[in-house]
Formats: C-alpha cells, structure tokens, sequence
C-alpha cells in the first residue's frame, strides 16, 4: 500500500501495535465462549471482565455499568429505546439539529411512529442555548439526547451543566460520547448521566465493538434480549475486540493529556489560514476538540478537493464517514447558519496519536497547491480569490 497521509483519525482510527498483540492470540488459541463453564469458558469470561474493567476505567465508572456492544450506533439506539421503554406514556424527545446521523435517523423513525421530537438549533459557532434547552424539556418529554463533540468540528457541548439541567427537570439524559471518549477525561461515576455511549475504533481499536454506559440507578430496559452481559444483551461476545478495546482504553488513558496534538492542530490551522486565501475555521476555535479542525475554502467544491487530496495521499473528508456520498451539504454546517455554497467547500481534518510533524509538512505542502489547482479550473466568471478577502 501506497504511504498516506492520515488525518481522517474522527471517521476510524488505525489499529495500535498493542491491540493487535492481544486480539491475535484470542483469534487463534482463546476461541471460547464467555458463556461457557468449561476452562476455555472460564479464560474467555476472564478476559472479558479484564476488559470491562479497562473500559471502566477510562470512563470514570463501575466495572457493572459497561455493556459491550457492536458499535456505537447500537449504543445509542439501545439507550434511547431503553429510555422509552422505561415510561411508555412519555412521548417526547429533545435533540439537537447537529447530531450524528445515527440518532437523527432513529428519532425520523419514531416520529413516524407518533413521538413529538424537538430538535433545537445551535448558533454559528456550533455552540447549544442551555436557557433554550431547558425550556424544551416537558412533562412528557422522556429524553435528552445530544452529542458530546460534534463528529465534523469537534466543538463541546458543555455536558456537565447539560446534565445537571436534566436531572433537575427530572428527565433522562443520553450522551454520545463516541468521538469524546478518549480524548477528554471522564469520571462518569461524579456525574448525573444516565447513558453515554462510546465506540473502539475511535481510539485505535477494531472496528465491530462499542459500549454503552448504564447509570447503575437508571432503570434499563434491553434493545436485544438474551442472557450474555448479565442479561443486558444478547449475543456472543466479540471476545477478542472487546479484549483490544480494554487495551485501547488503557492506551488512550495514558496519551489523554498529551499535548501535541493540540500543537499540531494549531500549527496546521495557522498556516492553512495564513498561506490560503478565503480560508475560514468553521465553529468554535476554543470549545472544541484539540484533534479536529474544520476549514471551509472559498471557491472550492469538497468533492474535487477530496479526489486531489487523495491521489496526492491526503486523507481527509467532507464530514462524517457515515454521509459521505451524500449529494447534500453538511447538516451540521447548515444547522450552524452557513450557505450551501461555504458548506460543500468545507474539508476536515482529524489528527490522532500516530501522526507526525512529516504528516503536518505533508498538509501544508499538499493542500494549498491542491486549493489553488482547483480555483483556476474554475468556471470563467466565478470570483477571484484574494488575500484578505
């Protein structure tokens, strides 16, 4: 395979060295059933509650309050059906319009099926009215449920006064966690969040594994009924993932504070937004995580830019990994104020642990010559690009 220039780190992650080393002897030789009560049984559920434990930890929680799950969409459909079952005459849901496709697709699902959802905007910076918030929340509303960073430009709802605003208005709160967890600590245990959901392969685990947080005060109710998590969940376990998911954990527990993404992030914008014309940061520069950067290009289609980038082994997109080939601007752009024009030339960038400072000369090499290709195949007649404009 050709070298690549990786930072697309907020769609999947690269598997680390470590997680590898676990999983392929699990693969191999510890083929048993957690489930089972043999000794191949008895290793496998070992190692499982190793992982729990691993997870947990990284959470800030009770090794009892994990679930393993498929991936993070199964968290938080799990979560938020739970949260429905649990008082079926409550018929009220509050979201954001910036969610992840995975809830805004379940909540078009159960308003078809007679739930009134309210989806409340966010200001030009991507950022969420708590006093509006508050006021959404019902009688009768049985959820909030709303991302803790924003896939597309990373930018931080403020969870804890979020939470706190729920409990008090006696409402369940679900957190989507999945491009959080790992990059800000968490003591979940010291909080009033009923759910949060999280996913491996955002923190350079294998894709297929996730977990879902369960306040162990929350009334639960599972999505797929069976006897393994303790009833939770039915399925086998994906014993090895789950056992490079706890590693990945410990990995991402030791890098949490580590600061050189954030410098490189930083770097990466300060020359993007110095050396390219009609360059412009979209949502807030200060809120947000320190590994993602969203940049819009005047003038630029992100289709053209994205096909450029990656012949030049660039890897970037256009938003989420889970729109990609849609022929619809970014929601999330949208939601935030931005014409369709400034969102379909808008490009991010996510850096993760194994980049480099080569990786960020290869950036600032490769994409403002790719930006000024694409302004002059430009139809006649579009506007001029200049410095300061």
């Amino acid at each position: 395979m050709r070298s690549v220039t990786y930072l697309d780190n907020n769609a999947t992650t690269q598997l680390a060295p470590e997680v590898l080393d676990v999983m392929v002897p699990l693969l191999r030789d510890g083929y048993g059933n957690p489930s089972s009560i043999h000794e191949l049984g008895r290793n496998a559920a070992k190692v499982l509650e190793e992982a729990r434990g691993r997870v947990a930890t990284l959470a800030g929680c009770r090794e009892e309050e994990i679930l393993f799950t498929s991936c993070g969409t199964e968290s938080i459909h799990t979560a938020i059906q739970s949260a429905l079952a649990i008082d079926p005459d409550k018929r009220h849901i509050v979201t954001t319009a910036v969610e992840h496709s995975a809830t805004i697709r379940l909540c078009e699902h159960l308003a078809q099926r007679g739930y009134e959802i309210t989806s409340l905007p966010v200001d030009s910076s991507g950022r969420l009215d708590l006093e509006q918030l508050a006021a959404a929340i019902r009688p009768d509303t049985a959820l909030v449920t709303l991302l803790w960073a924003n896939n597309e430009t990373g930018v931080l709802f403020p969870i804890p006064e979020i939470a706190e605003i729920v409990k008090r208005k006696k409402t369940l709160l679900h957190v989507d966690a999945v491009q959080a967890f790992g990059k800000l600590p968490l003591a979940l245990g010291e909080t009033d969040i009923p759910f949060l959901s999280a996913s491996g392969h955002k923190i350079h685990a294998a894709k297929g594994v996730a977990a879902l947080y369960i306040n162990r005060r929350v009334k639960f109710v599972p999505l797929l009924r069976g006897s393994q998590e303790n009833g939770r969940r039915g399925g086998t376990q994906n014993l090895a993932s789950i056992a490079g998911f706890g590693v990945a954990a410990d990995l991402a527990r030791q890098h949490i504070n580590n600061r050189q993404i954030l410098e490189w992030r930083n770097a990466f914008e300060e020359n993007m937004l110095s050396v390219i014309p009609g360059c412009r940061v979209n949502g807030d520069r200060t809120n947000r995580l320190a590994n993602t950067s969203n940049l819009s290009f005047e003038g630029v289609e992100s289709e053209g830019a994205l096909i450029l980038l990656d012949k030049k082994g660039l890897c970037c997109s256009a938003g989420s990994a889970c729109t990609s080939g849609s022929i619809h601007p970014s929601h999330v752009l949208k939601a935030m104020g931005f014409s369709n024009e400034r969102a379909r030339a808008s490009l991010r960038f996510s850096f993760g642990r194994y980049n480099s400072q080569g990786d960020l000369a290869r950036a600032c090499e490769v994409i403002p010559s790719v930006i000024e290709k694409l302004r002059a195949l430009a139809p006649a007649g579009s506007p001029v690009i200049r410095a300061g404009k």
